[in-house]
C-alpha cells in the first residue's frame, strides 16, 4: 500500500471514529449494576410479579441503630430512635432496626445516590453517641455500584501509565512508547462507546464490570499487537536501510498473525453469548467489538505515525541496516539452543510442573456470600454483621413466596414446614389472584445454608402448586451460582472448539492446533489452581467467585493463543527454509523478546484491576495476570519449543512436507531431512 493511501485510511479511521463517538453519545455503561440473573430464572419471573403487589415497586433498606460503646439502649435514645421512625428493638437491648423503602427500579449510581442520602439523613436529630448503618438488599446493590464510581478514569489513568512504564522500559526511548499508547488510548476511547452501542443495540444491559473488562482487553490486546508490529518493524530497519519499506515488509509480515489473533479473540469472546447470565453475554459482545476497534488502529492508524518518524523514533537506539539477526543470536536464541538439546527432558519436567499446579483446584473454594464481595469494608456488610449479632440473619433481606391466593393456606404450611424458615408472613394480593410471602431465614445472606434452604423451600411449595415462585436476593444469588455453573459447561467447550477450528485455518496442519490446544488448556488450568490457591490462601479470600473461573479461563485460554499464533506463524515462515528444528528455534529467538514484553504488559494489565474493590475483577486479574506469565516463559518459550523439536515434520503436515523444505542454495532440504530424523534427546 502507498504512502499516501496508508494516511488516506488513517484519517478516515480517525473521522469515522470521531464521528460515531458524537452520534453515539458518551459511555454509561459503568452507571449501571451487574445482571447475573437470567431473565428466565425463578427470582426473575418472581421480581417481574412483584411489581403486581401492594408496595411492589419498593424495596427495604435497613437501618440499623446501636450505641458506639456496644451498651444496651437507654430510654433517651429509644425515645429519640421511636420520634424519628417505627422501630423494632432487640431481645438483648442493644439494637434497633427500622425499614425505609426505597424505589426498586433504582439500579446502579441512581440506587447509590439514594442509599447515600438515606446514609446522610439516617443520624439527624439522634444523640451523638449513636451510629446508624444501612444495610439490605438495596444497600448491598448500592456498594456493589459504588465500587464502579469512578472505576473508568481509575482504569484508564493506571493501565495508561503501566503501559507507558512498560514501554519505555522495552524500547529505552523517550518518545517511541508516545505512539502507540496514544494510538491506543484513542482506540480505548471508540471502543468503550461502539461496544456499549453494539451491545445495547443487540438489548444487551453493559454494566461497570463489563466496560471494565474491556477497556483492560482493549489496552492489553491493542499493546500486544502494537508491540508485535514495531518489533518486526525494529527487525526489519536492520536488514534494509529503507525506513518505509522496512515498515511495509513489517505490515505485511506481522498484519496476518495480528488478524489471525485477533480473530482468535474475538471469536472466543462472542461464545459468552452461549450464556445465560445478561452480565457475561453483555461482555461478550462489547469486549469483541471493543478488539475490532483495537486491531483497526494498530493496523490502519500506527503504520502511517510511524513513518511519519521514521527510524527517528527509536533514538537513541536507532537500529542500523547489517545488524546481528534475532533469529542467530540473544538470550532467546540461546535459551531455545538449549531446550531443543533435551525436548524430551524438558517437556517431562515442565508439563509435570504444570499439571502440579493444577492440583490447587482441587483445594479451591467457588462462591461468595452476598456479604464476601468486597475487598475493602463496605457499609452494607458492617451493618449486616451489627444487625446478625442482634436479630435473626435472614430478616435483613427477607426471601418472597408468591402463589395463587387459591392455594393459600397450602402454601403457608409448606413454608412455614421447611427447614431452615424462621418465619413466613403474608405480606398482600394482588388483583390477578396472586399472594404474597415474607419469608425469614435462619442463614446468612448467599451462604450455604441459605441456598439450601432456598432449593428445600422450592421443592415444598412446587409440590403444592408448580406456578409457585420464590424471589428475593437469596434466591436470585442461588440461581445467578447455578447460571454461572451452566455457563462454564456450555461456554468453555464452545471456546475451545473456536480456538480448534481458528489454528486449522490458520496452519492447516493435523496436529499442530490438537498440541497447541491442549498445552494452552493444561496453562490455563494450572493458572486458575495456582491462582485459586493463591487467592484463599495468600491473599486470604474465602472463595473464587462464580464467574471468576468463566472469565479467567475464557482471557487465558484466548489470549494465551495469541502469544501461540505469533511463535508458531513465525515457525512457520522459518520451517521451509531451515527445518523443523531450526525453525521453532528461529522463531523463539525471533519472538522471545516481544512475547516476554506482551506477555508482562499484558499481566500487569489485568492486574490493574485489582485497584477496584470487589474481589471477583481483583481474582480474574490474579488469575490471568499469573497464567500469562506462565504461557509466556513457560509454556511459548519452552513446551511449544520442546514439543515441536520431538514431534519433528510431521507437526505440520499435511501443510509442509518434508520436500517443501528448502536448501539455501534454492534445493530440497536434504540436511534438513537428515537432521529432522536424529534423536531428539
Amino acid at each position: 500500500m502507498s504512502h499516501r493511501w496508508s494516511w488516506v485510511l488513517a484519517l478516515l479511521v480517525v473521522a469515522v471514529s470521531g464521528a460515531l463517538m458524537g452520534l453515539l453519545g458518551g459511555d454509561d455503561s459503568s452507571q449501571r449494576s451487574p445482571v447475573p440473573v437470567p431473565d428466565t430464572a425463578e427470582s426473575a419471573r418472581a421480581a417481574e410479579l412483584r411489581a403486581q403487589f401492594p408496595g411492589g415497586d419498593e424495596v427495604p433498606a435497613i437501618i440499623v441503630i446501636t450505641r458506639d460503646d456496644g451498651a444496651r439502649l437507654n430510654p433517651a435514645d429509644l425515645s429519640a430512635i421511636e420520634k424519628k421512625w417505627r422501630a423494632q428493638v432487640s431481645e438483648d437491648g442493644e439494637a434497633a432496626l427500622t425499614v425505609v423503602p426505597l424505589n426498586a427500579d433504582l439500579t446502579g449510581f441512581a440506587l447509590n445516590d439514594a442509599v447515600k442520602e438515606l446514609r446522610k439523613t439516617a443520624p439527624a436529630g439522634l444523640p451523638g453517641d449513636l451510629r446508624t448503618e444501612v444495610t439490605g438488599g438495596p444497600a448491598f446493590g448500592a456498594d456493589i455500584a459504588n465500587s464502579f464510581s469512578g472505576a473508568n478514569i481509575t482504569l484508564l489513568a493506571v493501565t495508561a501509565a503501566v503501559v507507558a512504564l512498560l514501554l519505555i522500559a522495552t524500547y529505552r526511548s523517550p518518545v517511541l512508547w508516545l505512539v502507540p499508547l496514544a494510538v491506543i488510548g484513542f482506540a480505548d476511547r471508540v471502543a468503550a462507546v461502539v461496544g456499549t452501542a453494539v451491545a445495547g443495540g443487540l438489548g444487551m444491559n453493559p454494566d461497570g464490570s463489563t466496560s471494565g473488562i474491556t477497556s483492560v482487553l482493549v489496552f492489553g490486546a491493542g499493546t500486544n499487537y502494537a508491540l508485535l508490529l514495531i518489533s518486526r518493524y525494529r527487525e526489519e530497519l536492520g536488514r534494509n536501510d529503507n525506513a518505509r519499506d522496512a515498515l511495509d515488509i513489517a505490515v505485511r509480515r506481522a498484519g496476518p498473525a495480528i488478524l489471525a489473533s485477533n480473530a482468535t479473540v474475538v471469536l472466543a469472546l462472542l461464545t459468552l453469548l452461549f450464556a445465560s447470565s445478561p452480565s457475561v453475554r453483555s461482555l461478550g459482545v462489547q469486549a469483541a467489538a471493543g478488539l475490532v476497534v483495537a486491531a483497526v488502529f494498530v493496523l490502519l492508524v500506527l503504520p502511517p505515525l510511524l513513518a511519519l518518524f521514521g527510524k527517528r523514533l527509536f533514538w537513541p537506539f536507532i537500529p542500523r541496516a547489517g545488524a546481528k539477526p534475532l533469529t542467530d543470536s540473544g538470550i532467546w536464541h540461546r535459551i531455545a539452543e538449549s531446550v531443543a538439546r533435551r525436548p524430551g527432558r524438558v517437556a517431562i519436567v515442565s508439563i509435570a510442573g504444570l499439571a502440579l499446579l493444577c492440583t490447587g483446584l482441587l483445594s479451591t473454594p467457588v462462591g461468595l456470600s452476598q456479604t464476601e464481595q468486597f475487598r475493602v469494608q463496605a457499609e452494607s456488610v458492617s451493618g449486616y454483621e451489627t444487625l446478625a449479632k442482634h436479630f435473626p440473619s435472614g430478616l435483613t433481606d427477607p426471601t418472597q413466596v408468591i402463589a395463587p391466593t387459591n392455594r393459600a393456606a397450602d402454601i403457608q404450611k409448606a413454608i412455614t414446614d421447611t427447614p431452615g424458615v424462621l418465619s413466613a408472613t403474608p405480606a398482600g394480593q394482588s388483583p390477578g389472584g396472586l399472594s404474597k410471602w415474607s419469608v425469614v431465614l435462619n442463614a446468612e445472606p448467599a451462604s450455604e445454608e441459605a441456598f439450601e434452604t432456598i432449593d428445600a423451600l422450592r421443592d415444598s411449595v412446587h409440590s403444592v402448586d408448580p406456578g409457585a415462585l420464590v424471589g428475593g436476593s437469596d434466591a436470585s444469588a442461588r440461581d445467578a451460582g447455578a447460571a454461572a455453573e451452566r455457563d462454564r459447561l456450555v461456554v468453555i467447550p464452545a471456546i475451545l472448539v473456536v480456538v480448534l477450528a481458528v489454528l486449522y485455518i490458520l496452519l492447516r496442519s493435523a496436529l499442530a492446533p490438537l498440541v497447541l490446544v491442549a498445552v494452552t488448556v493444561l496453562s490455563a488450568l494450572a493458572a486458575l489452581g495456582l491462582g485459586g490457591w493463591a487467592s484463599v490462601h495468600l491473599f486470604g479470600f474465602p472463595a473464587l467467585d462464580n464467574t471468576a473461573p468463566l472469565f479467567a479461563f475464557l482471557f487465558l485460554v484466548a489470549l494465551g493463543v495469541d502469544y501461540t499464533i505469533f511463535l508458531v506463524t513465525r515457525a512457520r515462515e522459518e520451517t521451509p527454509d531451515h527445518g523443523t528444528r531450526d525453525g521453532i528455534v528461529r522463531a523463539v529467538s525471533a519472538t522471545g523478546a516481544v512475547i516476554t514484553s506482551a506477555g508482562i504488559v499484558l499481566a500487569a494489565v489485568f492486574c490493574v484491576l485489582g485497584v477496584l474493590p470487589l474481589i471477583v475483577l481483583t481474582q480474574v486479574g490474579i488469575i490471568v495476570g499469573l497464567g500469562i506469565l506462565l504461557d509466556t516463559f513457560v509454556v511459548r518459550t519452552v513446551i511449544i519449543s520442546a514439543l515441536f523439536t520431538l514431534i519433528g515434520p510431521a507437526i505440520w503436515w499435511p501443510a509442509l512436507r518434508t520436500d517443501d523444505y528448502r536448501s539455501p542454495g534454492g534445493g530440497t532440504g536434504g540436511r534438513h531431512r537428515a537432521r529432522e530424523g536424529a534423536d531428539p534427546h
